[in-house]
């Protein structure tokens, strides 16, 4: 039974069918070649009306569709492109950008009677139909409203159902599009409906639309299409990869469609005369189209390829592009978006000359070098000595791992080619230690706890902390569970404060620094400046369970990238304020409305006064003075010279120096290098900062050249600087355990120091170490005397016997 009822509904909806084109046929040819054509309609006047019933019940009304477009990404000026994301190639411009050879070459090839009919050829249906019934080469009769329709159908539809029903070769759909067609001409005139047609309809070579095609084919504007190229176009969208020129069979398809049939359609027309005609056909025809690019492996200039990769990934992090990873990708790639990014291309270029100028793009180490703006969280460089490419996994030019366990696996390296994002992390790429450059962390938030960076410590060589580590740890104080750091190179005796130990970078400084802020709160510091913990063991080490016991934090044993603590060091500069770093200036949709998506979002991550006092100590390290007090050191001393502005930064080192850092600064632009094995990161080698301080610095300088020489502000409180300052007792030659007494009654950290050349007796207190005034609390080292300019007992002199004189003689 169900088989008799669905033959019967099929039955019925052929009726349907033919009825309707028996009524056209008999409209346009007569009913005798209708009713030789279609009997069965013929005999059914029942059916003929039921045809017409079927056919004013189609819909005519279109969805509101936008086709996809390209879109495309611009550095920072606006104006130089870095790359284009589509799905496909298209760009919709407006009809008085397309030549009039253009659009009559279109009407040539695929519907000469455009401006004459309402949407639907009646004729050239029924002619169609004839033809296709009797066995004849296959027609369309399509008109280019018809087509339009079609196209619009699928970039409306919402399911892969609709797709397959929009454009299946169906007489349903056929009755469906003159339906729609017949409509749509009655809400657009002509030449809307054509610029909507060129704008869509496909070119084969992944283009679509006659921006793309004209770009792709031709090189140039479309616009500017000769008689020639534009009617080699129009034979083209008869079928794009069978009149495919760049093929042999293709290219003489394309070629007789063009010659025989689209050129002389125009002469007909009379949009062209036979002498253009006959100049038309002797132009070439391109064996070879320009290449499209797409994505971040096809920037204009392959170093931009890791910022083009940090921006994608941005993107696809964004939830305001969508509630999945696809929605984001499809918007993205059909969205139509003109994006202006943070990339700052002479700096770019300048930094990636820099990195080239020490090491190659065949050297397992990796520089890194990125650069970001204070205050905004814009990203203005990402270089390294590496290609942005995929190697290819069938034929690899990177040699095998410098890994020993990869590469007897047969893993290969990420050098020289790479889509890592080494610099900016992500996917497997955690970050690397970065050594002495986390002391900041420690700083920020000593002065949060009411530490000023006069704050004195006594360190020595070795120092015997309170955090216990695996008593089978190198690090681990002889017969001990506890970590005793030392300082690197050895050294570090002495009384140091904050801006004197970081700018000497003496470990044994922080270590009992951090103690008494407590590592929790430094870890706190960092978590606030932007720093990730993307390793699970770091996470884990960062939570509020394990924080507190985390010493060697403060040396720079977590994982970080240079973006990440050059973003954390511009939080300085920035006042205080944390700006998540983004590769935005401005986000413009299709129709030009500007997306607040990407802008500058900042927090407050410390004060502005800590702010500004932890900066103050970061000029030590650099070479620059400090506003507030005397470094008595530097690690990269070089870099104030070169750079020829006030600038702030630090340098670190890890254990065996497996990696090398330098971070450096103004008040416009904060520059972070590493030098790095990113393959394995447990090497064997002693990486040297003769690398990544060049780079660094002169990457910085490039960038200030001709740039307003700006100061860094003081903090508003000498508070924050000084702390509560106290006056230290005069012991001079008092006897040491009385001296001793005086001073810790004083409210002081007081120790015993060497001997000093002193009018004090040997063995008492020749002075104090500092004198006068301190800081509540800070170390007072009272010096001994070892007697040397000790006053001794006046010798006692015997006046001389005087003899009177005797008589004169």
């Amino acid at each position: 039974m169900a088989v008799t009822s669905s033959w019967f509904r099929r039955r019925d909806h052929n009726i349907f069918l033919n009825a309707f084109v028996f009524l056209i046929c008999g409209l346009t040819t007569g009913l005798v070649v209708a009713a030789a054509v279609f009997p069965y309609a013929a005999m059914s006047g029942l059916a003929a009306k039921a045809g017409e019933q079927a056919f004013a019940s189609l819909p005519g009304e279109l969805k509101e569709f936008k086709s996809p477009q390209v879109t495309r990404v611009y550095a920072a000026d606006d104006k130089t492109q870095i790359t284009q994301f589509y799905d496909e190639f298209r760009s919709d411009i407006p009809l008085a950008q397309i030549s009039q050879s253009m659009r009559d070459a279109m009407l040539a090839a695929e519907d000469r009677s455009f401006y004459d009919h309402n949407g639907v050829d009646l004729k050239g249906v029924a002619r169609a139909l004839v033809n296709n019934k009797n066995g004849g080469a296959k027609q369309g009769a399509s008109t280019i409203t018809m087509q339009w329709v079609r196209m619009s159908l699928a970039y409306s539809a919402t399911s892969p159902h609709d797709v397959v029903e929009a454009t299946q070769d169906t007489p349903k759909r056929k009755f469906t599009e003159m339906k729609y067609a017949l409509e749509l001409e009655k809400q657009l005139d002509k030449d809307q409906i054509l610029e909507r047609y060129l704008n869509i309809v496909p070119f084969g070579k992944q283009t679509y639309g006659i921006f793309a095609a004209s770009r792709v084919y031709f090189n140039k504007l479309p616009k500017d299409l000769t008689i020639g190229e534009s009617a080699l176009l129009a034979a083209i969208v008869r079928a794009p990869s069978g009149y495919d020129p760049t093929t042999a069979e293709g290219y003489e398809r394309v070629k007789e469609r063009r010659d025989a049939y689209v050129i002389p359609g125009m002469v007909e027309m009379g949009a062209i005369t036979q002498v253009q005609a006959d100049k038309a056909i002797k132009e070439p025809i391109p064996r070879k189209v320009r290449p499209i690019s797409n994505g971040c492996v096809s920037v204009a200039r392959n170093n931009w390829g890791f910022f083009c990769d940090y921006f994608y990934r941005w993107w696809m992090g964004r939830q305001e592009f969508g509630a999945t990873a696809y929605d984001r990708e499809r918007r993205l790639k059909s969205g139509g978006y003109r994006i202006t990014t943070t990339l700052d291309v002479k700096g770019q270029n300048q930094a990636r000359k820099r990195v080239s100028e020490l090491i190659s793009e065949k050297n397992k180490n990796a520089l890194l070098v990125a650069a970001i703006q204070p205050g905004t969280g814009k990203v203005r460089m990402l270089a390294t000595n590496r290609k942005y490419k995929l190697d290819d996994p069938e034929n690899p030019t990177n040699p095998l791992s410098s890994d020993p366990r990869k590469a007897r696996k047969g893993v290969h390296a990420s050098y020289p080619n790479t889509v890592n994002p080494l610099l900016t992390g992500g996917a497997d790429i955690t970050g690397y230690q970065a050594g002495s450059v986390m002391k900041i962390f420690t700083i920020i938030a000593a002065l949060e706890k009411g530490y000023p960076l006069a704050y004195t410590i006594k360190t020595e060589k070795r120092y015997r902390s309170k955090y216990i580590i695996n008593s089978s740890n190198d690090s681990a104080c002889p017969g001990t569970h506890f970590w005793c750091p030392q300082n690197s190179g050895g050294g570090g005796e002495g009384v140091f404060n904050m801006w004197t130990g970081f700018g000497s970078s003496i470990n044994t400084y922080f270590v009992p620094l951090e103690e008494r802020v407590g590592a929790e709160n430094v870890v706190d510091a960092a978590k606030r400046f932007g720093i990730q913990f993307r390793s699970s063991k770091d996470a884990e080490l960062a939570s509020d369970g394990y924080s507190h016991q985390w010493g060697a934090f403060t040396l720079g044993v977590s994982a970080t990238t240079p973006l990440d603590m050059a973003n954390a060091y511009a939080t300085l500069a920035g006042d205080g304020m944390y700006c998540q770093p983004t590769p935005i200036e401005q986000i413009r949709a299709r129709d030009g409305e500007k997306l607040d998506v990407g802008k500058p979002s900042c927090t407050r991550a410390t004060s502005e006064n800590v702010a500004r006092a932890a900066l103050d100590a970061a000029r030590c390290p650099v070479g620059d003075s400090s506003r507030l007090s005397s470094c008595g050191g530097a690690t990269a001393r070089a870099t104030r010279g070169i750079v020829g502005h006030p600038v702030f930064g630090k340098t670190g080192t890890t254990d065996r120096d497996r990696t090398a850092s330098l971070i450096a600064g103004t008040t416009k632009l904060v520059v972070a290098g590493y030098l790095v094995n990113p393959d394995y990161q447990n090497h064997p080698d002693r990486l040297r900062h003769d690398q990544v301080n060049p780079a660094v610095m002169h990457t910085l300088a490039d960038y200030m050249e001709g740039r307003e020489r700006v100061q860094f502000p003081r903090p508003e409180s000498r508070k924050i600087a000084y702390g509560d300052q106290r006056s230290i007792p005069d012991v001079t030659c008092d006897p040491l355990s009385s001296a001793r007494a005086r001073i810790d009654r004083a409210g002081f950290d007081t120790s015993i120091g060497r001997e000093v050349d002193s009018e004090c007796p040997k063995g008492t207190a020749a002075g104090t170490n500092p004198s006068g005034r301190t800081i509540k609390g800070g170390v007072v080292i009272i010096e001994v005397s070892n007697g040397k300019n000790e006053e001794k007992d006046p010798p006692i002199i015997t006046p001389p016997i005087i003899t009177p004189p005797g008589p004169r003689r």
